[in-house]
């Protein structure tokens, strides 16, 4: 499983700027970074995973975004042209992302995943604005400035409004 220190060491390697910051209570998911933090939601990245269906075939797909605007199984499927989106189960999204269900980091996901970013957020995010994201751990979260986190990402950006489609 992806945690705090794998992150810190791929951030080192990039030489990119970043604080492990420790929470003074755990998280359950992602949602709760706000809160948890006292920043505003549209600072704070998730990543939401779904099981999509297109053509017959079902894949995980998973959607980094804000907190503030969490994706929509409803726009995910209109962008892949899918039968079906659905929220991935606890165990597909551990076993597609490598991180524990609920805390999935946008970095160091797996090559094999289909990954997208929301273009609300790169257009709604100042480039030397610090965002928090999960780490895979309870007990921490990662802040980095958003141009780090955006060139970092391996990530095809759509728009999840409904106006665009890939594939």
């Amino acid at each position: 499983m992806q945690d705090a220190l794998a992150i810190h060491r791929r951030l080192l390697a990039h030489q990119i700027h970043h604080e492990i910051v420790r929470l003074p209570r755990v998280l359950t998911c992602f949602d709760d970074l706000p809160k948890v933090l006292g920043v505003p939601a549209r600072t704070c990245v998730g990543v939401s995973v779904f099981e999509a269906t297109v053509r017959g075939v079902r894949e995980p797909v998973a959607v980094i975004g804000s907190v503030a605007t969490p994706p929509k199984p409803a726009g995910v499927s209109a962008l892949l042209g899918a039968q079906r989106v659905k929220p991935a189960s606890a165990f597909l999204v551990n076993a597609a992302t490598d991180y524990a269900a609920g805390l999935v980091g946008p970095l160091l996901l797996p090559e094999r995943l289909t990954v997208l970013i929301d273009q609300r957020l790169i257009d709604g995010t100042d480039p030397d604005e610090f965002v928090y994201t999960a780490t895979g751990e309870r007990s921490t979260v990662l802040r980095l400035r958003a141009i780090h986190l955006f060139a970092l990402v391996d990530a095809k950006p759509v728009d999840l409004t409904g106006h665009g489609r890939i594939g």
